[in-house]
């Protein structure tokens, strides 16, 4: 997403430039990484086990983790505590995980941190000493939710002291410690946090012998977004490497709070509001209006396309057009949902990073919220003369001029108070009669966008080449989303990975599928010279959905 501009996107991620990319989640949908299946962790999860004041460690070994397991209870002190309201980041994940309980492990962002690959050995007693400092730097780590006695009402609460029980495992060779580390992300990261009770983050080491090779950290998404995630794998790699990750954040949540629920950061929040309502009244009021097939069981299916051409034809568009590989593909999104909903107009919501801010940059805590991107794909250039003739119908990357101003302005109004946001939904459905929501999210969740390699664009043979190594399958259900189009790009290797987790009422597997390669075939097109005419975008769609059917 290297745009020379200020243009961002995702939940939470970041990019080396302005422009921002998210992991992990926003406030309506998608996984963070590292949610496994639904199994039970051990003792000390459920719960903060507290001890008196002062940093340290103590190892207990209890029962529960079996022999190859022992209990690190990792003792911290912070420089102060404090309560304040959530910041509209945090109000806005909350409301997300409570519409998704009690499935909300969904929102878990888990990381596994290799330790043995270059550097000084890191002991046992180095990595928990690790741990300690990054809880003390790191506020949102002590922070818990405040209930109120009803429930209807949170607030963020910081303790200054406390414990956090950490898994340590023992493996008998470095192989054995990398699928340790791994089984242990997806076992921490099965099961929802306690968020009044529980701290917000939970921890793993791994070791052959006295040598730490893997840490491993799974993040309550109010404690942090996927921006947030990396900073806590930074800032730890560089505690255990050099005893110091450098100067503190230069803001904390419990400040940006404050300085949200007060008079500037009210009236940003209204400013971002218009948008919301004059984006909500040039579209329909939702993208999916009527289910068009019975629910399966889960009835929300995921889809994921592992494309290398996809990568090297997001690159070569996003060069030629002046534009982030971003802008891409939540323009060729956009376009597909418009074309098979039969709308004209395109509403999604991206989730955006909101971190141009320097003091944001380092802030561990969940600043992503949802954007509104509003595009009318009737509007194109064509590439008519002055000679009479039919202009010739608008193709996708006619589009992509007006997309990226339109996505600048999305990501600018994506920072505003989440119950504003609720009452203007309530207000204009009832001045319309109608439930105003896209329900259609965008999640780039790359941190960093690769620009195009150098050399020569890919021809249209090497793309073609490259098609042939595209892999696609169903990997994930669920049985409950808060959305009914969810859109995740990550990368794996040199490819492209596009996840699409869809309501099957809405979008039967079939049409999940469409739309993955409708992506990569739109995209791909237009790196080979031939970009398509959006007249023909529905006609895609359904020839592929058919293709499927008959396979």
């Amino acid at each position: 997403m290297a745009e020379a501009v200020a243009e961002e996107t995702g939940a939470g991620g970041g990019t080396g430039t302005a422009e921002e990319a998210g992991t992990g989640t926003g406030p309506g949908l998608g996984p963070g990484s590292g949610s496994g299946s639904a199994v039970e962790t051990g003792p000390g999860y459920g719960s903060a086990v507290e001890t008196g004041p002062g940093s340290g460690s103590a190892v207990e070994t209890g029962p529960g983790y079996g022999s190859a397991e022992e209990t690190v209870t990792v003792g911290f002190r912070g420089d102060r505590s404090g309560r304040a309201p959530l910041t509209w980041g945090q109000r806005a994940i909350w409301h997300a995980i409570r519409r998704t309980a009690p499935n909300d492990h969904y929102f878990n962002i888990g990381r596994v941190l290799p330790l043995a690959d270059r550097g000084r050995p890191a002991t046992v007693a180095g990595a928990t000493a690790a741990l300690t400092a990054l809880v003390e730097r790191h506020e949102s780590l002590r922070t818990r939710l405040e209930l109120s006695a009803d429930g209807t009402e949170a607030a963020q609460d910081l303790a200054a002291t406390g414990s956090l029980p950490v898994t340590l495992a023992r493996a008998q060779d470095p192989a054995e410690a990398e699928r340790t580390a791994h089984a242990l992300l997806d076992r921490l990261s099965a099961t929802r946090f306690a968020y009044a009770s529980e701290w917000p983050v939970r921890a793993a080491l791994v070791a052959v012998g006295d040598r730490v090779t893997h840490a491993v950290l799974v993040l309550c998404h109010l404690a942090a977004d996927g921006h947030g995630a990396e900073v806590l794998v930074r800032d730890l790699r560089l505690l255990v490497r050099r005893g110091s990750a450098g100067r503190p954040p230069a803001t904390t949540p419990l400040d940006l709070a404050r300085e949200q629920h007060g008079e500037t950061g009210r009236r940003r929040g209204a400013a971002a509001l218009e948008h919301w309502e004059s984006g909500y009244r040039a579209a329909p009021a939702t993208m999916f209006p009527d289910p068009v097939a019975a629910p399966r069981a889960p009835r929300f299916w995921t889809g994921r396309i592992v494309s290398p051409a996809l990568a090297r034809a997001v690159a070569a568009v996003a060069a030629a057009h002046r534009v982030s590989g971003s802008t891409v593909l939540l323009t060729a999104a956009a376009v597909l949902v418009a074309a098979g909903q039969g709308h004209r107009t395109a509403a999604v919501m991206p989730i955006v990073g909101n971190r141009t801010s320097a003091a944001h940059r380092d802030l561990v805590t969940t600043l992503s919220q949802d954007g509104l991107f509003i595009l009318d794909t009737g509007t194109g250039t064509g590439t008519g003369t002055d000679t009479g003739t039919t202009p010739a119908p608008p193709t996708f990357t006619d589009l992509l001029p007006t997309a990226y101003r339109a996505a600048l302005r999305a990501y600018r109004a994506a920072v505003y108070d989440p119950a504003a946001w609720d009452a203007l939904g309530v207000r204009l459905r009832t001045e319309t009669g109608a439930e105003v929501h896209p329900y259609c999210c965008f999640n780039d969740m790359r941190l960093v966008e690769r620009p195009a390699p150098p050399g020569p664009a890919p021809t249209a043979a090497e793309l073609a080449e490259l098609r042939g190594r595209t892999a696609f399958g169903f990997p994930a259900t669920q049985e409950r989303v808060a959305c009914r189009y969810c859109l995740h790009i990550t990368e794996e290797g040199d490819a492209l990975a596009v996840s699409l987790t869809a309501d099957t009422a809405y979008l039967p597997p079939e049409t999940v599928r469409a739309h993955l390669y409708g992506i990569e075939e739109l995209i791909v097109a237009a790196a080979s010279g031939r970009s398509l005419p959006l007249t023909g975008v529905r006609d895609l769609l359904e020839t592929t959905a058919a293709e499927e059917v008959r396979a």
